[in-house]
């Protein structure tokens, strides 16, 4: 195939006061890079919006380094190899990598791996059968240490994360799953479509009360993908000994006076575990994960749902409806 000498990519234009807008974000030209030893030339067909995006947009310590103004963001994309320098790697095979927000990338090889479009439509490599999926798994039953029979919260429910966590705390066995979403639809996509017990629109009431109505007898893990007034409403639901894998904060991420849990005091008295976790450090349960999640999708057995926006053009607004919470699922952009 002949290859174009330019290409378009996203960059960060400037670093957003509270929730971005358009304006931080530049649509740019640039050329069609060249391979080194080791590398791959990839075209992108897919990339990955991620709320853990927002916060590399920020400058200070992080687990991550800062996104730089006036250069490609990047993060999970799924593309075709059409150019090699490295043995194992054809060109026509399909990767996943880390050099989203453009149409082609320079991908070192060693930060590549092959997947099967066969097996599972690209987008599940993004979503439910990658680092979502993976953390929600890890999360779960890592993290929190879920066993058969407990209660089990997850705010955030039908996001990326949050879809996997409530289906997998189901099929190994929970005795009750609840989960929160910010709109009526979402609630019902949970109880319908997912198998969630009981579900909340965290926007008709305080989450304590709605919390408590959900499970009178209160919970035993809490997936917390959201923090602010669900992890307090979490703490005091949650049973003696009650484990919560701490995911994400989104209700803080765009905020300049983020809010916390104010009664983190009954931890002591509950003897309560609250953990935080990044996915990377769960790489033992990655073939167990594979294995278990991808045989219940194909069984039918664990459902999922994809917002899928067209055009490289549209990837900041994309990002930005996914920190809002308009997405359902896994939030994608189709380049």
């Amino acid at each position: 195939m002949t290859l174009p000498s330019t290409a378009r990519e996203i960059r960060l234009a400037s670093r957003p006061e509270g929730f971005p807008t358009v304006d931080d974000f530049q649509l740019a030209e640039a050329p069609v890079p060249t391979i080194g030893d080791g590398q791959l030339l990839v075209r992108n067909i897919v990339m990955s919006v991620d709320p853990y995006m927002r916060g590399r947009m920020n400058v200070g310590k992080s687990y991550v380094p800062p996104f730089e103004i006036g250069k490609a963001l990047d993060g999970g994309a799924v593309g075709e190899v059409v150019a090699s320098n490295a043995p194992g790697f054809e060109v026509g095979d399909t990767v996943l990598h880390f050099l989203g927000w453009r149409e082609y990338g320079a991908v070192d090889a060693a930060d590549a791996v092959k997947v099967d479009p066969e097996a599972a439509p690209v987008n599940a490599y993004l979503g439910v059968l990658g680092m979502p999926g993976m953390t929600a798994y890890a999360g779960l039953l890592d993290v929190a240490a879920f066993k058969e029979g407990d209660v089990v919260f997850v705010s955030g429910a039908a996001g990326a994360v949050g879809q996997v966590a409530g289906q997998v705390a189901r099929l190994r066995g929970a005795k009750r799953v609840i989960g929160s979403a910010g709109s009526d639809e979402k609630v019902k996509y949970l109880v319908d479509d997912l198998g969630f017990d009981a579900a909340f629109n965290y926007r008709n009431g305080p989450v304590g009360e709605l919390l408590a109505e959900a499970a009178p007898d209160g919970i035993d893990v809490y997936f917390d993908n959201v923090g602010g007034d669900h992890l307090e409403a979490a703490i005091d639901s949650l049973t003696m000994h009650g484990r919560v894998a701490l995911c994400g904060a989104i209700s803080n991420y765009n905020t300049k006076t983020p809010s916390g849990a104010r009664n983190i005091g009954l931890a002591v008295g509950k003897r309560l575990t609250l953990r935080g976790f990044l996915v990377r450090d769960h790489e033992h349960l990655r073939e167990q994960f594979a294995r278990e999640v991808g045989g219940w999708i194909a069984e039918g057995k664990l459902r999922y749902q994809e917002t899928v926006t067209e055009g490289l053009d549209r990837a900041p607004e994309a990002f930005i409806g996914m920190l809002r919470g308009e997405n359902t699922g896994k939030a994608l952009v189709r380049l």
